[in-house]
Protein backbone atom coordinates (compact mmCIF):
# COMPACT_ATOMS: atom_id res chain seq x y z
CA UNK A 1 0.00 0.00 0.00
CA UNK A 2 1.51 3.31 -1.05
CA UNK A 3 2.12 5.76 0.99
CA UNK A 4 1.38 9.52 0.17
CA UNK A 5 1.58 12.84 1.55
CA UNK A 6 -1.10 13.44 4.47
CA UNK A 7 -0.96 9.66 5.38
CA UNK A 8 0.66 9.08 9.23
CA UNK A 9 4.73 8.15 8.63
CA UNK A 10 4.71 4.12 9.36
CA UNK A 11 6.79 3.57 12.78
CA UNK A 12 9.59 1.47 12.34
CA UNK A 13 11.74 0.00 14.91
CA UNK A 14 15.76 -0.68 13.57
CA UNK A 15 18.66 -0.88 14.76
CA UNK A 16 21.29 2.07 14.71
CA UNK A 17 25.56 1.28 14.33
CA UNK A 18 25.47 0.72 17.78
CA UNK A 19 22.72 -1.99 18.01
CA UNK A 20 20.39 0.29 20.31
CA UNK A 21 17.03 0.21 18.68
CA UNK A 22 15.60 3.36 17.13
CA UNK A 23 12.00 4.09 17.04
CA UNK A 24 9.93 7.00 14.65
CA UNK A 25 8.33 8.11 17.71
CA UNK A 26 11.46 8.99 19.75
CA UNK A 27 12.23 11.97 16.68
CA UNK A 28 8.57 13.54 17.13
CA UNK A 29 8.12 16.78 17.70
CA UNK A 30 10.32 18.12 15.10
CA UNK A 31 10.39 17.68 11.16
CA UNK A 32 12.03 14.64 10.43
CA UNK A 33 14.41 14.38 6.66
CA UNK A 34 13.88 10.05 6.33
CA UNK A 35 15.90 9.37 3.89
CA UNK A 36 16.26 5.74 2.24
CA UNK A 37 19.75 5.04 0.35
CA UNK A 38 20.10 1.83 -1.62
CA UNK A 39 23.16 0.33 0.06
CA UNK A 40 25.89 1.29 2.39
CA UNK A 41 29.42 3.32 0.12
CA UNK A 42 27.56 2.97 -3.13
CA UNK A 43 29.05 6.01 -4.77
CA UNK A 44 25.47 7.70 -5.01
CA UNK A 45 24.73 6.86 -1.78
CA UNK A 46 28.08 8.29 -0.01
CA UNK A 47 27.24 11.27 -2.39
CA UNK A 48 23.47 12.07 -0.77
CA UNK A 49 24.31 11.40 2.97
CA UNK A 50 27.72 13.50 2.53
CA UNK A 51 25.14 16.07 1.17
CA UNK A 52 23.13 15.37 4.10
CA UNK A 53 25.84 15.61 6.53
CA UNK A 54 27.03 18.92 4.91
CA UNK A 55 23.79 20.22 5.24
CA UNK A 56 23.00 19.07 8.69
CA UNK A 57 22.97 22.55 10.68
CA UNK A 58 20.99 24.00 8.12
CA UNK A 59 18.49 21.53 8.51
CA UNK A 60 18.15 21.53 12.48
CA UNK A 61 18.39 25.41 12.28
CA UNK A 62 14.92 24.56 10.17
CA UNK A 63 14.09 22.51 13.24
CA UNK A 64 14.65 19.18 11.21
CA UNK A 65 16.84 15.72 11.84
CA UNK A 66 17.89 13.67 8.79
CA UNK A 67 17.66 9.69 9.98
CA UNK A 68 19.00 7.47 7.14
CA UNK A 69 17.52 3.94 6.50
CA UNK A 70 19.33 1.22 4.70
CA UNK A 71 18.64 -2.30 3.88
CA UNK A 72 22.25 -3.14 4.89
CA UNK A 73 23.09 -4.55 8.53
CA UNK A 74 24.03 -2.60 11.11
CA UNK A 75 28.00 -3.22 10.90
CA UNK A 76 28.35 -2.79 7.40
CA UNK A 77 26.21 0.42 8.63
CA UNK A 78 28.64 1.33 10.98
CA UNK A 79 31.55 1.44 9.07
CA UNK A 80 30.09 3.25 6.26
CA UNK A 81 28.87 5.98 8.73
CA UNK A 82 32.34 6.11 10.42
CA UNK A 83 34.02 6.22 7.18
CA UNK A 84 31.86 9.37 6.62
CA UNK A 85 31.32 10.93 10.24
CA UNK A 86 27.82 11.03 9.60
CA UNK A 87 25.92 13.11 12.28
CA UNK A 88 22.60 11.31 11.82
CA UNK A 89 21.20 8.02 12.62
CA UNK A 90 21.65 5.59 9.93
CA UNK A 91 19.26 2.72 10.77
CA UNK A 92 19.55 -1.09 9.23
CA UNK A 93 16.09 -2.40 7.44
CA UNK A 94 18.36 -5.62 7.12
CA UNK A 95 14.67 -7.30 6.19
CA UNK A 96 13.18 -4.67 4.33
CA UNK A 97 9.81 -4.44 6.56
CA UNK A 98 10.10 -0.63 6.76
CA UNK A 99 11.58 -0.58 3.20
CA UNK A 100 7.68 -2.52 2.47
CA UNK A 101 6.32 0.13 4.80
CA UNK A 102 6.74 3.03 2.87
CA UNK A 103 6.18 0.74 -0.13
CA UNK A 104 9.56 1.91 -1.92
CA UNK A 105 11.06 -2.17 -2.50
CA UNK A 106 13.19 -2.70 -5.18
CA UNK A 107 13.43 -5.75 -6.57
CA UNK A 108 16.17 -8.25 -7.64
CA UNK A 109 19.02 -4.57 -7.90
CA UNK A 110 21.27 -5.30 -10.80
CA UNK A 111 19.13 -8.24 -11.85
CA UNK A 112 20.22 -9.96 -8.74
CA UNK A 113 17.32 -12.27 -8.09
CA UNK A 114 16.20 -12.11 -3.96
CA UNK A 115 18.83 -8.76 -3.91
CA UNK A 116 16.16 -6.66 -2.52
CA UNK A 117 16.92 -2.53 -1.85
CA UNK A 118 14.68 0.52 -1.15
CA UNK A 119 14.43 2.87 -4.05
CA UNK A 120 16.09 6.08 -3.35
CA UNK A 121 13.42 8.21 -1.25
CA UNK A 122 13.43 11.29 0.84
CA UNK A 123 9.56 11.77 3.03
CA UNK A 124 9.43 14.33 5.16
CA UNK A 125 7.69 13.50 8.05
CA UNK A 126 6.03 17.02 10.07
CA UNK A 127 5.89 17.28 13.74
CA UNK A 128 2.35 16.05 13.49
CA UNK A 129 3.64 12.50 12.11
CA UNK A 130 2.01 12.81 8.81
CA UNK A 131 4.20 12.58 5.54
CA UNK A 132 4.81 16.22 4.01
CA UNK A 133 6.43 15.34 1.29
CA UNK A 134 7.85 12.38 -0.89
CA UNK A 135 10.38 11.62 -3.32
CA UNK A 136 10.75 8.14 -5.07
CA UNK A 137 13.04 7.56 -7.57
CA UNK A 138 12.52 4.44 -9.96
CA UNK A 139 16.49 5.09 -10.92
CA UNK A 140 19.10 4.14 -8.05
CA UNK A 141 21.56 6.45 -9.57
CA UNK A 142 19.10 9.43 -9.10
CA UNK A 143 19.83 12.18 -6.66
CA UNK A 144 17.06 13.35 -4.81
CA UNK A 145 16.53 17.26 -5.35
CA UNK A 146 18.12 18.51 -1.98
CA UNK A 147 17.58 22.77 -2.39
CA UNK A 148 13.52 21.30 -2.82
CA UNK A 149 13.76 19.31 0.49
CA UNK A 150 15.06 22.35 2.01
CA UNK A 151 12.90 25.10 0.65
CA UNK A 152 9.99 22.40 1.71
CA UNK A 153 11.81 22.52 5.47
CA UNK A 154 11.56 26.30 5.25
Amino acid sequence: MSVNIGDIAPNFELPDTELKMRTLDEFKGKKIVLSFIVAASSPVCETELCTFRDSWQEIADMGAQVVAISNDGPFANKAFAEKHNFNFPLLGDYNSKTIRDYDILMKDLLHIKDYNAAKRSVFVIMEDGKIGYKWVSEDPLKEPNYEEIKNFLK
